[in-house]
């Protein structure tokens, strides 16, 4: 199965749950951990998935676009960490 194939599919699962974890992931998907768990990676590195304490949840587009936003934009005085709003280093 392609990446992009087990992402689409392992993000429709979480869409349709408030939360998840990833071993339920992977019966509910039939794929092993391993693809389970890169393609969480993938899913949270390009900001659509939130992982909290093996809890796993859609972000939301406001959500997802703050934390591309705190991500990415230097001059906010401002970041995320963990899910708490911290002020910029200096």
């Amino acid at each position: 199965m392609k990446e992009e194939d087990a992402d689409w599919l392992i993000y429709h699962i979480i869409a349709q749950k408030s939360t998840v974890t990833a071993e339920e992931l992977v019966q509910e998907s039939g794929l092993d951990a391993a693809t389970v768990d890169a393609s969480l990676v993938r899913l949270d590195h390009n900001l659509l998935i939130n992982r909290t304490g093996g809890k796993i949840r859609i972000l939301s587009v406001g959500e997802s676009l703050i934390k591309c936003q705190a991500k990415y934009d230097n001059e906010l005085p401002y970041v995320i960490e963990d899910g708490v709003i911290k002020a910029r280093k200096k």
